[in-house]
């Protein structure tokens, strides 16, 4: 496995750990009211990589526990500006979408990778993206937002999330996307309980396995405040803790929002490393 993604206008080291931060324009996110003014997402994203992100992830569109779709108009009114204001930042920006128009709107406007929570599977989406230079973040998650956390079932969660990326990574391919574009999420807390998560989390090392970089995002979620009792204001160390974990386990970048706190974790995991 190559440690360079082809990531749009970049070739992307992940020989180190990698910093995405969460830049939302949407107003009900579960972590905090979302960036809804084109100046509030610039600062969030100017304040994001002086505290050290790597890449910039934008969505339009909530995807926690129980929310509601929003529109295609609606949601290209909200991603467009910010992409191509951020453009020139020096850094990849990642648009977080499942829909197919968005994704090809968002790359035309300099995306650099397409996150799609559901893996490419809405009708029209691997050909938005099969023939870009974009890089590509397959996920897995369980139903749907509005639903995924009803009492999910797994007979062996690993597996089944390890056997949906890799059919969903033969499709792709399929479609002629180069290996060097994809990027693998095995969707924390979509559509997974507490055990589950910690099942993934655990065995993260055998996600490595099908042969691509992981991405995973933590950062402020349920299986947090599960585990330490905070309300998601106070789950920026666990989200750290966590982190770190899963750099340890051979993830390749982290999904955050709480950019400082995550690079002092990857800070002394890479000190660590380097004193080995």
């Amino acid at each position: 496995m190559s440690s360079l993604l082809d990531c749009g206008r970049f070739k992307l080291d992940l020989g180190v750990p990698r910093i995405m931060a969460i830049i939302n324009v949407t107003p009900d996110s579960f972590s905090a009211p979302g960036h809804m003014t084109l100046d509030a997402a610039i600062r969030a994203a100017e304040v994001a990589v002086e505290e050290g992100a790597d890449m910039l992830d934008i969505g339009g569109e909530s995807s926690r526990p129980g929310a509601l779709p929003v529109s295609e108009q609606e949601e290209l009114d909200r991603v467009l500006p910010v992409v191509e204001a951020l453009a020139s930042f020096g850094v990849p920006l990642s648009v977080d979408t499942v829909k197919p128009a968005v994704m090809t709107a968002a790359i035309r406007a300099g995306a650099d990778m397409i996150n799609d929570i559901a893996g490419f599977r809405a009708e029209g989406a691997l050909d938005a993206v099969a023939d870009t230079q974009v890089a590509l973040c397959v996920m897995h998650m369980k139903g749907q937002p509005g639903t995924m956390q009803l009492a999910p079932e797994y007979s062996d969660v690993c597996q089944e999330v390890s056997g949906f990326l890799a059919e969903r990574v033969a499709i792709l391919e399929a479609a002629g996307v180069a290996r060097s574009r994809i990027v693998l999420d095995p969707g924390f807390g979509f559509g997974k309980s507490l055990e589950h998560n910690l099942a993934m989390l655990r065995d993260l090392q055998g996600f490595m396995g099908l042969g691509f970089p992981l991405l995973v995002g933590m950062s402020r979620k349920t299986m947090l405040g599960q585990i330490t009792g905070r309300d998601v204001s106070g789950r920026m160390v666990a989200g750290a803790v966590v982190a770190y974990a899963a750099v340890e386990r051979g993830a390749r970048i982290v999904r955050t929002h709480d950019v400082a706190q995550t690079r002092d974790a990857l800070r002394v995991w890479e000190a660590l490393e380097s004193a080995a």
